[in-house]
């Protein structure tokens, strides 16, 4: 057995403190579920007075395992503990689909958790992190943990005595009717089903001082972010006795660390409005001809003009030169509009919908353009690209332009999470990405064995020499198996690609659940129901879905279980390869968990992406050479070879990107961190509102700055300069110079506030003075004289004293201080 362990951990050895775990069982079946809260209140304790973590590491994870027997009806595998083992000792651990991955991380969230300061699950949706905190919470509840929740609108505490108002059940399953009681729908439906029941609405600020707190990662990176914007103390949500980050678990962790580490976190704000020139530049650029007047690299995704190009935009605007640096506006507008319309396309990249807040729509009017995420097939609200691109895409699709924005603060993933002082992440598939998580996060992958042996067959590659004939041969194959009564999950690149799937099985006659950005309030239903007997979904992206396909449904019917098994178990056909290994590992892992029987396909054609311009060339002499029929796929491991060197071409693209951002915002971090740092502090010695928006009018100038520099130290590469060291060298200028403003500016500031504190005080003074010697000021104001000698003085000449009549005349000397004399 130790050999076996060392085999998959290599040089570490987990087997004698699973041992050691699995000794206090006993023990802990004897108690009550009030004895074992007692239990946990006293490790509680001991963490807090001082005691290692490591050192009740196997009492603790042997107390969630009790509790969740008793309170969920889970008893933690071994291999989930030691999943758990390497979650707590921040590392990346590989676990297949369906070997709950969120069971595992309550074990390493509650040990954490006892230091009271806060453990941050993050989840790659709104949706997995309310349905997490409420089929979990419980576990942590039993034991005398707060569980927190975070969404993009709301915050949450798991009470098991809050009722929402109207509450509503879903039971998916006909053939099985469970009673509508709160707690026996969160144990069985929990696994796809939120019972907002569970979830009290809070602040902000609660839901970040309880024990464990749920959220994705864009509301942690965007709640940092306003901490820092913030105007006082009491408006800061994250704080927690001075220290913010402690440890964080990512679930999903090569979807949120790697995927979405390519576009920043960024908080702006409306500026001016938006020129009409991208419409116009819209109307342009849409008649341009792609090869005449513009080229695409569809491998760099980048877009060049042409000459001709050049000439045609010239004379539409009738103008000698767009690059005069009059007009260098226009030329922002056509580098946008040239990459909305090539680069970025509808029911692909973005999809355009009614705005949330529109009653109706009218040509466009009350539309807005809504980015998907190209990785999880999800809709991304609140996220906007920059840099124009957004509006020059509202351009395109007709519907309201708005606003350009200017950034107030922003963040990369990757300097997000370096912030904790231990991360540690989940996933099914991360070895493929392992280098990265070393280079970049100095984080260590970690297989975990499988509880059930995986009898999955993974059946070779079928490509066709175009789509049309390689999606008659998908329908012809879904339609036998469908007859046949195996369920069948077929997995799309892109909403255009699962929509057009979707009819071609309506005309089929083949009855089928769709899954994609638009009707994605439904997917926990439809995913957990996708393993049922005849079943035919069709979903985009599988990444973080997060719910797993058990056959026979979910709550299963044993019986319709044990036929799906004996008809070889869910069926995965992937009808395009994606741009990353991970994605179609994550869409072959919904099928076979836990021991289950299934198999997985994938059907492509020399038109798909991927092979036209990674690989194409290749296969396509291969056809001719055998002269194949258009109906004849060619099946082999050349072939195969073919599409991993190409997605491995495609994942070297982006890792690149990726680190490229990465290196130009590490300069940017450690000026953010030392800003933010000194924001803090003026913060805390109750610094003016006007102090703290003066840094931040000049931190915000200085972002637009660098961004400026950015794209000027790009062109220095034709130069022999390293554009990289000139970002270098030239931001750490004008840092100095922003910070050598800011002091200059808080110098002559509080010197201004010291002398109007002065002139206040005096004033303050004098009139006190007339308080107390009423009547002898206003005798000495009244008719003491001025020292004056009246024979220097006309009696018709202004008085020195300087009064004046009502209508502004100086009065004369005789009438004023001179009538007596």
């Amino acid at each position: 057995m130790l050999s076996f362990f060392k085999k998959i951990f290599g040089n570490y050895d987990f087997g004698p403190m699973i041992a050691e775990i699995n000794s206090y069982e006993a023990k802990l079946r004897n108690l009550t579920l009030e004895e074992l809260r007692t239990y946990s209140s006293g490790l509680k304790n001991q963490v807090r007075t001082g005691a290692a973590l490591d050192s009740v590491l196997a009492e603790a994870f042997a107390l969630i395992r009790e509790t969740s027997r008793r309170t969920l009806g889970q008893r933690h595998f071994d291999v989930q503990l030691m999943g758990g083992i390497a979650l707590h000792q921040g590392k990346i651990v590989e676990m297949l689909t369906g070997e709950g991955k969120t069971l595992a991380a309550t074990a390493p969230a509650y040990l954490n958790a006892l230091t009271g300061r806060g453990v941050h699950v993050i989840t790659v949706n709104d949706y997995l992190a309310r349905r997490d905190t409420v089929w979990m919470g419980q576990i942590y509840r039993a034991l005398g943990l707060s569980v927190g929740c975070l969404t993009h609108e709301s915050a949450y505490l798991y009470d098991p005595a809050y009722v929402q108002e109207n509450p509503k059940s879903e039971i998916l399953n006909p053939k099985l009717q469970i009673p509508n009681e709160k707690d026996k729908e969160r144990d069985i439906l929990g696994g796809f089903k939120v019972v907002q029941d569970f979830l009290r609405p809070v602040s902000r600020k609660e839901a970040y001082l309880a024990h464990i707190t749920y959220g994705t990662n864009h509301e942690f990176g965007f709640d940092y972010l306003r901490d820092n914007l913030a105007y006082s103390l009491d408006q800061q949500v994250q704080a927690r006795d001075g220290k913010v980050m402690n440890f964080a678990i990512i679930d999903e962790v090569d979807s949120i660390l790697i995927d979405e580490a390519r576009t920043p976190l960024i908080i702006a704000a409306p500026d001016t409005e938006s020129s009409e020139f991208y419409k116009i530049m819209s109307r342009a650029v849409a008649r341009l001809e792609p090869e005449v007047d513009y080229t695409v690299d569809e491998k760099l995704k980048h877009v060049s003009i042409l000459e001709g190009g050049i000439d045609k935009i010239e004379k539409m605007f009738n103008i000698k030169n767009i690059y005069a640096p009059e007009n260098f506006r226009l030329v922002h507008y056509l580098e946008e509009s040239l990459k909305a319309k090539s680069l970025f396309h509808r029911d692909k990249n973005y999809v355009v919908k009614p705005a949330r807040n529109a009653l109706h729509s009218d040509a466009g009017g009350n539309n807005e353009v809504i980015i998907v995420d190209e990785f999880t097939g999800r809709l991304m609200h609140g996220r906007r690209y920059s840099g124009g691109l957004h509006q020059a895409i509202e351009a395109k699709e007709g519907v309201k332009v708005m606003q350009e924005s200017r950034t107030f603060a922003q963040i990369t993933i990757q300097n997000y999470f370096r912030l904790y002082e231990k991360v540690a992440g989940m996933t099914g598939t991360a070895q493929t990405s392992a280098e990265e998580f070393d280079k970049v996060y100095k984080l260590e992958v970690v297989s975990i064995p499988s509880n059930k042996p995986m009898i999955r067959k993974n059946l070779p590659d079928l490509i066709y020499k175009n789509t049309e004939a390689k999606f008659r041969a998908l329908i012809e194959e879904v339609k036998n198996r469908h007859l046949e009564g195996q369920p069948v999950l077929i997995g799309t690149a892109s909403i255009e690609g699962n929509e057009f799937m979707s009819a071609m099985l309506g005309k089929a006659g083949i009855p089928h659940e769709i899954l994609n950005a638009k009707n994605h309030e439904r997917e926990g239903a439809i995913i957990a129901q996708a393993g049922r007997l005849a079943a035919v979904t069709v979903a985009t992206n599988m990444a973080g879905r997060g719910v797993d396909i058990i056959l026979g449904g979910n709550p299963p019917d044993s019986e319709e279980a044990e036929k799906i098994k004996e008809l070889g178990g869910l069926h995965v056909i992937g009808t395009d390869r994606h741009e990353a290994r991970r994605i179609d590992n994550q869409l072959r892992g919904r099928s076979g968990r836990q021991g289950d029987p299934g198999s997985s396909q994938f059907f492509l054609s020399l038109e798909d992406d991927l092979l036209r311009i990674f690989g194409g060339e290749k296969i396509k002499s291969l056809m001719e050479t055998f002269n194949l029929p258009e109906d004849q796929p060619i099946e082999s491991q050349l072939v195969t070879k073919v599409v991993n060197e190409a997605q491995k071409k495609v994942e070297g693209f982006n890792f690149d990107a990726r680190k490229h951002l990465l290196e130009y915002d590490d300069v940017l971090n450690k000026q953010r961190t030392a800003v933010y740092k000194k924001r803090q502090e003026l913060l805390k010695k109750g610094a003016s509102p006007e102090v703290l928006s003066m840094l931040d009018i000049l931190w915000m100038n200085y972002l637009e700055e660098l961004e400026a520099l950015r794209e000027s130290v790009g062109m220095r590469a034709y130069g022999q300069h390293e554009p990289l060291v000139e970002y270098r060298r030239e931001s750490y200028i004008l840092y100095k110079e922003m910070m050598a403003r800011f002091d200059s500016w808080l110098q002559e500031w509080s010197q201004a506030q010291i002398n109007a504190d002065r002139t206040q005080k005096n004033a303050e003074i004098k009139i006190n003075k007339q308080e107390v010697f009423p009547r002898q000021s206003a005798f000495s104001q009244l008719n003491s004289a001025p020292n004056f000698t009246a024979d220097k003085i006309g009696r018709n000449d202004p008085c020195p004293c300087g009064a004046k009549h009502p209508d502004g005349r100086p009065m004369k000397y005789k009438k004023c201080h001179g009538k007596n004399v």
